[in-house]
């Protein structure tokens, strides 16, 4: 029988908090921040964990060579059952963006929906697969920007996707282990995203950005430099998961970036937090 722990691990529940900080930084850039930005973060946790079910299915034959723990292989969740979930939380993440955001909402809840799908069952294991994902994280940051003007987000967008494609491109080789060559590129990568989102306008570095995201870049940037020295697949899990939970400090430095400090506070303050839970439920 299936319990919530089950589908707590398929969908990597605690990978969630580092989900919202992405539409709250996109409102804080388009300076859309409103009561209704909580909701539009619910919903994009809805689509993130409509993707992870999805992905869970789409390599569930994979999954069972190479990770026969995981809940469908191991018989926890059924296929069909993961599919139906991925379905559900996908339409409920949609139709909670049109309700609370209108068609502005809809017009990046629809593609961000389609995109995540796309990476799962089209782009995951090509050449485009990160740069996919990296999509999805980017269309998250403006679904958040979609009450106020949509443009002025896209520098934070483009940081987080920035990011995205890093994790997403040492996360093809969590099994197989890397060559060094790999991440000292993403920890280049991961230089120039901390470096702009301490930026505010141009040659001038603001406190509060700059401190979360050499957060960011500390927390991410040293286990990324534990691959280089040893590039096993161990350690290439652990700079995987040290990027998708030390996110939301980058989150809270673009936050802070966008003239809400005190909520980037918050939003950053999801990082230990969620590593805290990784130990629980893998995020990866």
């Amino acid at each position: 029988m299936t319990t919530l722990a089950d589908l707590a691990e398929l969908v990597r529940a605690p990978a969630a908090l580092s989900v919202p900080g992405d539409v709250v930084a996109g409102a804080a850039a388009a300076g859309a921040l409103s009561p209704r930005t909580p909701a539009l973060a619910g919903a994009s946790v809805l689509l993130y964990w409509a993707g992870m079910a999805a992905n869970d299915w789409a390599d569930r034959r994979l999954d069972a060579v190479e990770r026969p723990e995981r809940p469908i292989p191991s018989g926890r969740v059924t296929p069909a059952a993961a599919v139906g979930l991925a379905a559900g939380l996908t339409a409920a993440g949609v139709g909670l963006a049109a309700a609370v955001g209108g068609r502005r909402a809809v017009a990046l809840a629809v593609p961000l929906a389609a995109t995540i799908w796309g990476y799962d069952l089209l782009a995951k294991n090509t050449a485009a697969g990160p740069a996919v994902m990296a999509a999805c994280r980017g269309l998250d940051v403006l679904l958040g920007a979609s009450g106020g003007r949509v443009s002025r987000a896209l520098p934070a967008a483009a940081t987080v996707a920035a990011h995205t494609y890093t994790v997403t491109a040492l996360s093809r080789r969590e099994v197989t282990g890397a060559d060094t060559t790999l991440p000292m590129c993403t920890l280049a990568g991961t230089a120039v995203v901390a470096a702009s989102a301490a930026v505010v306008a141009p040659r001038r570095v603001a406190a509060l950005p700059a401190v979360l995201a050499g957060w960011y870049a500390a927390r991410y940037g040293a286990a990324q430099a534990e691959v280089v020295r040893d590039p096993s697949a161990g350690r290439v899990r652990a700079a995987v998961g040290a990027g998708i939970t030390g996110l939301p400090a980058l989150q809270g430095a673009l936050t802070a970036r966008g003239g809400a400090g005190l909520l980037g506070l918050a939003v950053a303050a999801a990082a230990p937090l969620g590593r805290r839970l990784a130990r629980k439920v893998s995020p990866t």
